[in-house]
């Protein structure tokens, strides 16, 4: 009596033999040619939608970025006003402010609006004024010099402005600007308009045109002068002038102490906006109003963090619409294959096997789709700005504009973390696609898919 042979033991699930058969109907064939080409759009559709959401959510968190650095390089992250009194003791609260556990540096500033002529037009401009040490807290304005420099800034009567608010006025490093405030000197005839000349000391680029286009920085004592901020303080020991004084027993009696508008105020984490108020708050010796960048800025970045959405739900219907090609072209081929299904049925193939085959079958095309965009979405994200001068400049049109744009070139920044989330909603989504057409070839009967054949 001969002992059996024992048998094979079946192949277990995601076994070599499913990972061939699925290879197998993945290779092109002429009889498979338009299932083929369908393949091979719908791997083009995944790619493309995986490479378009990293790019753009690339290019947003960029612009984010820049902005923020730019806006809050020069504006801060508080802005304290005063109130209940002058601002004469500025200086003080600038020590004040910087001893606070979390704040980097703080500056003092004297702003006001006027309106700025050179050589060939005039414009209005917000004219800033601060001092050299200020301006060295400023990375942003400090390294942004193009043309001058700003050494001697305090001693000096020049001024600072953008490279294309000189443009628009015709000017370059020393030629003058003058400036007109309407709050001028009091006269018998009413209230004169303010107008001075100031040579162009420096000439910088932030690379946002806002700034570019409409600030003007001058000397923190030019500024005070021009726009009479100080406040008139009868000195110790002396006595009021009379009505008849003289402008000279005047001048002897009273001295002039300067005031700041508001003091900028930036801090190691702007996002620790409530903690660092109340600290703020509690350090200074004067009452302050303290203004944040987020209230400052609210609706601006709110409306970029809403578009940043919108974007990612409308450009991810790319990916899902190229996850519909999938069930398309796996539902045809399970049609094309219906006899190949019930030859592996009767020679022992299960119901789960077949439908892991043709799971297989459309993963690989999501996967490899989800690839080719990820190395072209970082590709381009990486060239986004080189990418977008050599169309501008092959087309001839302004792709880009700073004018809308606030910036002048295209920035991008890749977050890993959404760069994650895309692949993984790729990966998703193909996957899910398969499922319905898998299980549709596993409950075909070989005996009906046979008896025609």
């Amino acid at each position: 009596m001969t002992a059996r042979s024992p048998e094979p033991a079946a192949p277990g699930p995601f076994s070599r033999f499913e990972f061939l058969v699925a290879g197998r109907y993945l290779r092109s064939r002429r009889a498979d040619g338009f299932i083929s080409v369908i393949a091979a759009l719908t791997l083009s559709g995944i790619a493309i939608g995986v490479a378009t959401l990293i790019v753009v959510t690339s290019v947003m968190n960029g612009f984010r970025d820049e902005l923020l650095s730019k806006i809050l390089g020069l504006n801060g992250h508080f802005t304290a006003f005063p109130i209940e009194r002058q601002f004469t003791d500025y200086d003080q609260t600038v020590v004040e402010i910087e001893q606070v556990d979390g704040v980097v540096h703080a500056i003092a500033y004297v702003e006001g609006q006027a309106l700025a002529s050179g050589q060939s037009e005039s414009t209005g401009v917000v004219v800033r004024g601060v001092t050299e040490e200020s301006i060295g807290k400023l990375e942003v304005l400090h390294d942004g010099v193009q043309l001058g420099g700003w050494d001697q800034w305090d001693q000096g009567m020049g001024v600072a402005i953008g490279w294309r608010l000189a443009q628009k006025l015709g000017v370059s490093i020393g030629d003058p600007v003058t400036i007109v405030s309407p709050n001028g000197t009091f006269t018998p005839f009413g209230k004169t308009p303010q107008i001075r000349s100031y040579p162009v000391n420096v000439i910088f680029n932030l690379g946002m045109v806002e700034f570019d286009s409409f600030y003007l920085y001058m000397p923190i004592a030019a500024a005070q002068t021009y726009f009479k901020m100080y406040e008139d303080r009868l000195r110790p020991g002396v006595d009021p002038p009379g009505v008849m004084a003289t402008d000279e027993e005047i001048e002897a009696a009273y001295e002039r102490v300067p005031m700041a508008t508001a003091v900028e105020v930036f801090i190691d984490n702007p996002d620790n906006i409530v903690t660092m108020r109340n600290r703020i708050q509690a350090a200074t010796s004067r009452p302050l109003i303290l203004t944040d960048w987020q209230q400052r800025d609210e609706t601006f970045f709110s409306a970029l963090q809403v578009e940043r959405v919108v974007m990612f739900v409308i450009l991810s219907m790319i990916i899902l619409v190229a996850a519909f090609n999938i069930i398309s072209s796996l539902v045809m081929l399970v049609k094309d294959k219906g006899a190949d299904i019930a030859v592996l049925r009767t020679m022992g193939a299960t119901q789960g096997s077949i439908m892991r085959i043709f799971s297989i079958t459309g993963t690989a095309i999501g996967f490899t789709g989800t690839a080719v965009g990820l190395v072209l979405g970082i590709v381009i994200s990486l060239n986004a700005e080189p990418l977008r001068a050599f169309v501008s400049n092959a087309l001839g049109v302004t792709i880009f504009p700073p004018e809308v744009f606030f910036l002048s070139s295209l920035p991008s920044k890749i977050n890993p973390s959404e760069v994650t989330a895309v692949v993984t909603l790729a990966l998703a989504l193909s996957f899910l696609a398969t499922l319905y057409p898998a299980w549709r070839a596993a409950q075909y009967d070989p005996v009906e898919a046979l008896r025609y054949e």
